[in-house]
């Protein structure tokens, strides 16, 4: 198996995986994580961008959530659900429109059958950006949501700007060359 330098990195500083470097590259950039009290993590497993948030952040109250198992990250408060199910989570529903920052790396299964591909994702991710559009704090709140690039990556950037005053689109350097994905980020300030 081809271990590439991000996943060596990852290794060496003991995160969970090399996404964690996609999403640094965005915060850095973003200035996001500096006023981020309440962070929730939707698609967290297997839990690198959460361990990421309370490292550098450790004043940040982390929510994460995944139909997948997650090995616990300290600190972090995890619960095995479907996105759907988000409100039946007494502790996450109590902080509806508190969030300062809502992150998501979740992808739905891939067929390997293009049309059904682009459909699941685009549905997932407007499935998650009206998730991240009910929880956020709608004075300073921020969402960085992966996607990718496909037919209907336009129609979904169109919907953030509807609910964002700031959308931008990042391929951090982390992300494979040859992979099609990509983060969007929108914030209201």
């Amino acid at each position: 198996m081809h271990v590439d330098s991000w996943a060596l990195k990852a290794k060496k500083f003991g995160y969970r995986t090399r996404a964690v470097f996609k999403l640094d590259e965005i915060i850095q950039k973003t200035k996001v994580l500096k006023k981020s009290k309440y962070v929730l993590d939707i698609g967290s497993a297997p839990g690198g961008w959460s361990q990421y948030i309370k490292q550098k952040s450790k004043k940040s109250e982390v929510y994460a959530l995944d139909i997948l198992d997650m090995e616990l990250v300290e600190g972090v408060n995890f619960y095995q659900e479907s996105i759907e199910n988000i409100d039946s989570i007494d502790s996450i529903f109590a902080l509806m429109g508190s969030f300062n920052l809502v992150i998501s790396d979740i992808a739905p299964n891939l067929t390997g059958i293009n049309a059904i591909d682009t459909e699941n994702i685009y549905e997932l991710n407007v499935l998650t950006l009206k998730v991240a559009a009910r929880y956020l704090d709608k004075c300073h709140g921020s969402f960085i949501m992966k996607t990718f690039q496909n037919s209907m990556l336009k129609s979904l950037r169109k919907k953030m700007e509807l609910s964002f005053k700031i959308v931008q689109t990042f391929k951090p350097a982390a992300s494979k060359k040859q992979s099609g994905e990509i983060y969007l980020y929108g914030a209201y300030k």
